[in-house]
């Protein structure tokens, strides 16, 4: 079991998708399948679990435990495991987090809480972080949201949550602002000790890692995180013609995934697998829904493109019997 506090979340760490039976039930073999699948990417850091790849809000505590103990079996021997920290309000926060520690995570991933959205107070945001840190003594990655929508932390916020929380030694940006992007990762990475900024800006994942971040914290690593990362790797050696070549087989995956409405990135990225033959059927939990036939076609112009179709159809066979087996259950293809 990789833990400990002394990990510290850098590099690739591709979150991970939650397969699920027709009857919206835990696939846990799929699960099983699909953790073995990303796990044996060379470049790996860590992954990521029950977060918004998992569809963690449509996930009981109870189902969160089991999809970390089923994590662990899996892979907790081989990468070291980010758990997601999902919830209203700080006290279900520091359950989920006291779980997560000892069910063996080495580290939190502590989402904003819903409340947030009609404002906020820097008092707020450091209560909210000592207690998750207070609840399991483990490194914590911060995820920060766009400012836009109440939920992500002003610079002086984030400044102020970890000088008050030390076990904060990362975030995870989605700030959606190149911009101010480039003046976090300037801020926090000088930081003693540094603060590593996990970008996940995947619609344009190359340009935000040359501006320096130290790592990036994906979903759609749970479809391309042999090409995230290969462009890591380029970037940090400053091999600009290698890094361009990856970003242009991963830039059709990008447009595919993360058009509008953003909330339909995962179900993509789940019918890319039923695609490529990873995964027997593309289900999602509600409120999230089926995504369009012509969408699909688009998604397997983009994994052709990207040159990822082609050699996952060398697997014939497999991929034949899930489309199948998907379409006598009643599904249309989805992601």
């Amino acid at each position: 079991m990789l833990r400990g506090t002394n990990w510290v979340p850098q590099g690739v760490i591709p979150a991970v998708l939650l397969p699920f039976h027709e009857d919206l039930s835990i696939d846990e073999p799929s699960f099983r399948a699909h953790l073995r699948d990303i796990a044996s990417v060379e470049g790996l850091s860590a992954i990521t679990i029950n977060a918004h790849s998992t569809e963690v809000a449509s996930c009981t505590f109870d189902e969160q435990k089991r999809v970390l103990a089923i994590t662990q079996d899996e892979i907790g021997e081989r990468l070291p495991i980010v758990h997601g920290v999902y919830a209203e309000g700080s006290l279900e926060a520091a359950r989920i987090a006291k779980m997560a520690a000892e069910g063996g995570a080495a580290a939190l991933l502590v989402f904003p809480p819903g409340p947030f959205t009609m404002g906020q107070r820097p008092e707020m945001a450091v209560e909210h972080f000592r207690r998750v840190a207070g609840a399991a003594d483990l490194p914590i990655i911060a995820f920060q949201y766009p400012l836009a929508g109440g939920q992500g932390y002003p610079l002086a916020t984030l400044l102020k949550i970890i000088e008050a929380v030390p076990q904060v030694a990362a975030i995870k940006d989605w700030c959606a602002s190149p911009q101010l992007h480039e003046r976090q990762i300037r801020t926090l990475q000088s930081l003693n000790p540094p603060v590593n900024v996990l970008t996940t800006h995947s619609s344009w994942l190359m340009s935000s890692l040359v501006m320096g971040a130290n790592g990036l914290l994906s979903g759609s690593g749970s479809v391309i995180a042999d090409l995230q990362a290969k462009l890591f790797r380029a970037v940090r050696a400053n091999d600009l013609a290698t890094a361009r070549e990856i970003n242009d087989r991963i830039w059709p995956t990008a447009e595919a995934f993360y058009s509008e409405p953003w909330v339909d990135m995962h179900n993509r990225m789940k019918e890319a697998l039923v695609l490529m033959g990873k995964l027997p059927r593309a289900v999602v939990r509600p409120p999230l829904v089926r995504i369009p036939q012509a969408e699909i076609e688009g998604i397997r112009k983009a994994l052709i493109a990207a040159g990822l179709l082609d050699r996952a159809v060398k697997n014939r066979g497999q991929t034949t019997v899930f489309s199948t087996s998907a379409r006598k259950g009643g599904l249309s293809p989805v992601s």
